[in-house]
């Protein structure tokens, strides 16, 4: 759509934590946890509403499943159509 900025939305990504094998630090890019569960919201705080739901799920509290929220759709913003 012409002239409108595009919106940021969120993924909520509940993964595995995995132990880091030879490696001092986790690179997401070459090598990302496994995902088990992904859901999309519209605001941060929606958002932050699911994570928080997420972290109170046995396997997060206990280190063996991780939650992270990731900003997607940010971007360049909208011109004035000429």
């Amino acid at each position: 759509m012409a002239g409108r900025a595009a919106m940021t939305r969120f993924l909520v990504v509940l993964t595995d934590v995995r132990t880091v094998e030879g490696r001092e630090v986790r690179d997401e890019r070459t090598a990302p946890e496994r995902r088990r569960q992904v859901v999309g919201a519209n605001s941060r705080e929606a958002a932050d509403r699911i994570a928080g739901a997420f972290m109170a799920l046995g396997m997060v509290r206990a280190g063996r499943q991780r939650v992270k929220v990731i900003a997607v759709g940010r971007g360049r913003h909208a011109t004035p159509d000429s």
